[in-house]
């Protein structure tokens, strides 16, 4: 069993950077594929990132990719979502989401995630 809590979302100019922050109870921590979803107003959730247990891989959407990066401390229970080059369309709900399968393919759909945090809120203005 694990509990998520997301922090650190707000608003921000876009062109302008942010990071958000999950912190994660639980000793098995270090253990679990970690991943990052948003849902905008009136769309689906969708996958914005993943990271292995060991923080050694990383998967990225199209859509963030070379703008966003995924890191954790497996020391500190965290995981991390850093923000670059912010767009309006990033404007989301971000959800932080615990796996117990590998790093895989599958890593990039909701449903084979355990555990979701309660979410934060990005805004990103034009």
């Amino acid at each position: 069993q694990v509990q998520l809590v997301e922090s650190g979302g707000g608003q921000v100019q876009a062109g302008g950077s942010l990071t958000i922050s999950c912190a994660a109870s639980g000793r098995t921590f270090s253990s679990y594929t970690m991943g990052w979803f948003r849902q905008a107003p009136g769309k689906e959730r969708e996958f914005v990132a993943a990271i292995s247990w060991s923080g050694g891989s990383t998967y990225y959407a199209d859509s963030v990719k070379g703008r966003f990066t995924i890191s954790r401390d497996n020391a500190k229970n965290m995981v991390y979502l850093q923000m670059n080059s912010l767009k309006p369309e990033d404007t989301a709900v971000y959800y932080c989401a615990a796996s117990t399968n590998r790093l895989s393919r599958n890593s990039y759909y909701a449903i084979k995630y355990d555990y979701w945090g309660q979410g934060t809120q990005v805004t990103v203005s034009s």
